[in-house]
């Protein structure tokens, strides 16, 4: 990934990626990101685990600056959570000179991403039929193939990043008729061709 990062993106280190390089770690912060606050005991019941197991995890994500209590929420004991940024920038040059155990927190932080981008395209596919044709004439699951050097791959992605970026002033407000919450997945990576 590159530099380029929005207001509402947090950064990631060698720190912050050991707080938050584990599954069920990244499954609490992606339901809090796209469903908004929630109790530690709702999103055990949402991702099937105990609310000792979701307690535990979502403090270590406030102690990594991830999550935050959400506290004009809660009532009494009741403890609702918020995640503090709605996206996470990852640059490799960050962790070139990494220790063993960052680099191995990095396959985890990567291989789950890929994992989660890989259930939210199956869950679009089995539901495909459900969404209005609007929205199936609105979807896009391309695959391209170019020949480029790192710096023009660079440079796409940057390019690609400022385009979606524009469309955050064109957000359309949540009772918008036909309105929703779209998921863009982009990778570019080298394949080897020999």
């Amino acid at each position: 990934m590159t530099e380029h990062e929005t207001p509402k993106q947090r950064r990631l280190d060698a720190r912050s990626l050991r707080g938050l390089a584990h599954p069920l770690r990244m499954q609490l912060l992606d339901a809090l990101r796209d469903h908004g606050p929630a109790t530690a005991s709702q999103l055990a019941e949402r991702l099937g685990e105990s609310s000792g197991a979701t307690s535990y995890h979502l403090r270590q994500l406030a102690d990594h600056g991830f999550v935050e209590d959400a506290p004009e929420l809660g009532r009494g004991r009741e403890r609702w959570w918020q995640a503090v940024a709605q996206g996470l920038a990852y640059d490799s040059t960050d962790f070139e000179d990494a220790s063993p155990e960052v680099r191995g927190l990095t396959e985890v932080f990567l291989q789950e991403g890929a994992a989660r981008h890989a259930r939210e395209l199956a869950a679009w596919l089995g539901t495909r039929d459900a969404w209005s044709p609007a929205w199936s004439r609105a979807t896009d699951m391309s695959d391209m193939k170019l020949r480029l050097t790192p710096d023009l791959a660079l440079e796409l992605i940057e390019k690609m990043h400022e385009l979606i970026d524009g469309y955050r002033d064109r957000e359309i407000a949540a009772d918008a008729p036909e309105a929703e919450q779209v998921r863009v997945h982009t990778h570019l990576f080298p394949i080897d061709t020999k």
